[in-house]
């Protein structure tokens, strides 16, 4: 399993002025019939790499200011009474409209050629991107056919890099329980986001939400996953 390594933004470089500088520089070496081919070819390779590292500190930036807003996802899921989790499908409803909003992407890869390798990608608009992988034996519990344990590896390996990727957490569907972990009850805010017609009932919500002040900050983010999900849903 491959750890995320996430740099501290500190220690990126913000290089837009430097980057408009070497493009000048290229734009006067391309205009000159006596530039030197190898100097071009390494001022573009400089350009590239302060492309790269803006890339990364975008990424960075984005992701730290979209970390309020990912909800606390619900678990729904029981292995057979051992243990509950998250289901992919409801970690991919709440996260898919919150990630569009900050520019993000979160694709997969599967290998099958030594067990079942699962790589999660958190894309950027900008350009970079971070991957994270598990490794996994085919999950034959609870009397799975050989297909069905396969995809049963798959799903928990989507589930796992994403919440690697991501920091994502969730809380058992007790709602008694979430709201004695957060110390705020969410079941009025989730009523009305529940009861909403259209868009404008909505915008309304969220004009409210604004100007409450001491709502926890993972009661939050579970109450605008609520909102995204059904702004989703009368929109269609």
């Amino acid at each position: 399993m491959n750890a995320v390594v996430a740099a501290a933004p500190d220690n990126y470089p913000q290089p837009r002025n430097e980057g408009a500088t070497i493009l000048s520089v290229i734009s006067r070496a391309a205009a000159d019939p006596n530039c030197d081919i190898e100097k071009m070819e390494r001022l573009m390779q400089m350009h590239e790499r302060i492309q790269e590292r803006q890339a990364a500190a975008d990424f960075a930036a984005d992701l730290a200011e979209m970390q309020d807003a990912l909800p606390s996802i619900g678990e729904r899921g029981n292995a057979a009474g051992r243990y509950t989790y998250a289901l992919w499908e409801d970690i991919n409803a709440a996260i898919k409209p919150i990630m569009k909003q900050y520019g993000f992407a979160l694709s997969f890869r599967t290998d099958f050629s030594d067990g079942i390798a699962v790589t999660g990608v958190l894309s950027h608009k900008g350009g970079h991107r971070e991957e994270t992988t598990i490794k996994l034996p085919a999950d034959a519990s609870g009397n799975k056919n050989a297909v069905q344990a396969v995809a049963s590896s798959v799903s928990y390996g989507k589930r796992y890099t994403a919440g690697a990727l991501l920091n994502l957490t969730s809380h058992g569907e007790d709602d008694d329980a979430f709201t004695a972990s957060t110390g705020f009850d969410i079941t009025s805010w989730a009523d009305a986001i529940k009861d909403a017609l259209d868009k404008d009932d909505l915008d309304r919500i969220a004009a409210d939400l604004r100007t409450k002040t001491g709502i926890p900050a993972p009661a939050m983010r579970q109450i605008r996953a609520l909102w995204a999900a059904r702004a989703k849903e009368v929109k269609a």
